[in-house]
């Protein structure tokens, strides 16, 4: 279809809504039924690519669709591609191929428009190290022209608390551990309603209770209608606060879905709880359970194909004490690695 002539565009050079009141045909906002509706999403992107100078391709075909209302988790071990994606998905950098679409409109071509209604803590914050946290949050919204200057103080007092820090709000951001720099970083993030919100690593530095409020807060946000897009390295983090998730590897998109059809679709741990360790072990490795390991009283291996009553049976018929045969649930850690073949890194 030929591209909407200048006077069809929004300022920001995005196209403009269809004449007659049409609907947008495109991502966020389409109406029940539409065509549109086979890739709803707040964040979409189709064939998304980034190829650097030297030919490093650090993205590959990346099809990826960030439901509304969602908290969606990114992961990908290192050299993945996932800061890549997040700094295309933020218009920070141009993609080689493809496109990203962010709340319905086309980035960075429509960065004016969309930026304003995103929040971003993206490889740690920007702070100024002699101003107090408060005041680097005044400079930060004093920055954006959406916000309006009779409620920034308002605004700023309201994040600060938001995130725990109203007590150390005058302090020098120099002062800050790391953990606080990313709490101040999120709270900048949320100085005014946000229908996106991105985090990289958002729980970087925090101790296990600051750690607990982000994800309460995050939950909270998703509650209130915010989508949340955060890439982590802590699987179990993910599996507790995400209701989706991706996984990259090596540039390329391997899986996205529910967090729990990920972790559904890995194989659990077959356990068998036994002071005979050694005798189960043996009688497991004859009915042909794979990775059979024994640890203390802790029998375990892959879940056999035969019903578990089956295998209760024979170990009893040899002599096992068993006082306990399960198969674990997997977790998102176990999916991962079977996905990817290889363990989880920060970096990415």
């Amino acid at each position: 279809m030929d591209e909407p002539s200048t006077a069809e565009r929004d300022p920001d050079g995005a196209p403009a809504r269809a004449p007659d009141g049409a609907p947008e045909r495109d991502g966020v906002g389409a109406p029940e039924g539409d065509p549109a509706e086979t890739r709803p999403g707040v964040i979409v992107t189709r064939g998304l690519t980034k190829r650097y100078r030297g030919g490093q391709l650090a993205v590959d075909g990346l099809d990826l669709t960030v439901p509304a209302g969602s908290v969606f988790g990114f992961l990908g071990p290192n050299g993945s591609g996932k800061t890549t994606t997040i700094r295309m998905l933020m218009g920070l950098i141009e993609p080689t191929a493809g496109t990203v679409r962010v709340l319905g409109r086309p980035m960075p071509r429509a960065a004016r428009t969309v930026l304003p209604q995103v929040g971003a803590l993206i490889e740690g914050p920007a702070l100024y190290g002699f101003l107090s946290g408060r005041d680097n949050l005044l400079r930060y919204d004093a920055a954006d022209p959406t916000a309006d200057p009779r409620t920034r103080r308002a605004r700023v007092a309201a994040a600060l608390d938001r995130v725990g820090l109203a007590a150390a709000a005058a302090k020098k951001a120099r002062a800050y551990s790391l953990g606080m720099k990313q709490r101040l970083g999120l709270a900048a993030a949320l100085l005014q309603p946000r229908r996106l919100l991105v985090l990289d690593e958002p729980t970087n530095g925090l101790d296990p209770q600051g750690m607990r409020e982000i994800r309460t807060l995050v939950r909270e946000l998703a509650a209130d209608g915010t989508t949340v897009f955060l890439s982590s390295h802590l699987l179990d983090e993910i599996e507790q606060v995400c209701t989706h998730a991706a996984v990259m590897a090596q540039g390329r998109l391997v899986v996205q879905g529910p967090v729990a059809d990920l972790a559904a679709g890995a194989r659990g741990l077959l356990v068998v709880t036994t002071p005979d360790a050694a005798d189960a072990a043996r009688v497991l490795k004859e009915l042909g359970v794979a990775d059979v390991t024994a640890d203390g009283d802790r029998v375990t291996g892959e879940p056999p194909e035969r019903d578990l009553a089956e295998v209760t049976a024979a170990l009893v018929a040899e002599g096992v004490r068993v006082r306990g045969l399960t198969v674990e649930r997997a977790s998102l850690e176990d999916a991962f690695v079977a996905l990817t073949g290889e363990g989880f890194d920060v970096a990415g």
